[in-house]
């Protein structure tokens, strides 16, 4: 008798355990930002024709930097260059959450050869060394 009473007790917490609600998923990663403005970019960029180039400005103040590249030493900071209205180098270091970008597409002015924005990621450490 007190193996079917086990058998009982089985069935009824796997049937009870069956119809418990889901346990909550674990919290999703919060988004690379960085990846997102990068992958933004480099779709503008791939859907170019060989006579448009995309013009990134970023604007804060009266200073206005035509951005040529972005570096992303981390996943949370940008670090932008290019130049100014004067056409001087020019390097904003900004918290990735923080920029605001505007990209254009552009017509090239005949025979100019258009001009990519560089999308550089930190390089992979070396196991090695």
């Amino acid at each position: 008798m007190a193996f079917v009473d086990l058998t009982k007790q089985l069935a009824k917490e796997a049937f009870l355990s069956a119809t418990k609600d889901p346990p909550a998923p674990a919290a999703a990663p919060a988004d690379n930002v960085g990846a997102i403005v990068f992958g933004q970019i480099h779709g503008l960029q791939k859907a170019l024709k060989d006579d448009e180039e995309l013009v990134v400005w970023f604007a804060n103040g009266a200073e206005k930097l035509r951005v040529m590249e972005i570096f992303l030493p981390s996943p949370k900071v940008a670090v932008l260059s290019g130049h100014d209205a004067e056409r001087n180098l020019t390097r904003v270091i900004s918290p990735v959450d923080a920029l605001q970008l505007v990209a254009k597409v552009m017509k090239v002015a005949p025979g100019a050869k258009p001009s990519r924005v560089g999308l550089v990621m930190p390089k992979a450490k070396d196991s090695n060394g």
